[in-house]
């Protein structure tokens, strides 16, 4: 399911044209891969979020602007796609252990975290190395074309935190890998 919440999330631009920040689509992907860690716990939610990225990578068009194919490798926000996985285990783990609402959104928040941190750091280096960025391209631009998106992925974090903790409470199974 929550493979399947990623690729609609991946392509909310398409029913929301006015979500393309410079040319970057402004997604949900990173609101459902922490809420899959939150729900389905570390291993299903990076399990989950692994099956999105395998679909998209055997060709189905199912990241950003309903791209895909092995090629997206070399795109520079494909950083992204791979700290899916480790965001849904991250805050998996820390939810496995800890089942308040402080720990939910601290999850959330700290998911979000690395998420920047390795996205943006592999957008930089492909851009650099083999994406043919501008001459004024640095590592300080790189990080200041994540400024737009933030707001929106903090708050849908403490979002994520606190609609997962409400449904967990409520879920009678919890499942474990």
């Amino acid at each position: 399911m929550f493979a399947a919440l990623m690729m609609i999330g991946a392509n909310i631009t398409s029913f929301v044209p006015f979500l393309v920040v410079g040319g970057v689509p402004i997604t949900l992907q990173t609101f459902f891969a922490i809420l899959s860690g939150l729900l389905l716990g570390s291993r299903l939610g990076a399990l989950s979020m692994t099956i999105y990225m395998l679909i998209g990578l055997a060709g189905a068009p199912v990241f950003a602007k309903f791209q895909g194919g092995f090629g997206q490798i070399l795109s520079p926000t494909f950083g992204f796609i791979v700290t899916f996985i480790l965001i849904a285990y991250i805050a998996g783990k820390i939810v496995e252990h800890q089942r308040t609402v402080t720990a939910f959104i601290g999850a959330a928040l700290l998911a979000t975290t690395v998420n920047y941190l390795l996205g943006t750091n592999w957008m930089y280096f492909a851009y650099k190395f083999w994406a043919a960025a501008p001459d004024a391209f640095t590592y300080k631009v790189a990080w200041l074309w994540m400024i737009p998106p933030l707001p929106k992925d903090i708050v849908l974090a403490v979002l994520a935190g606190v609609f997962a903790h409400r449904i967990s409470k409520h879920l009678k199974v919890r499942c474990t890998f």
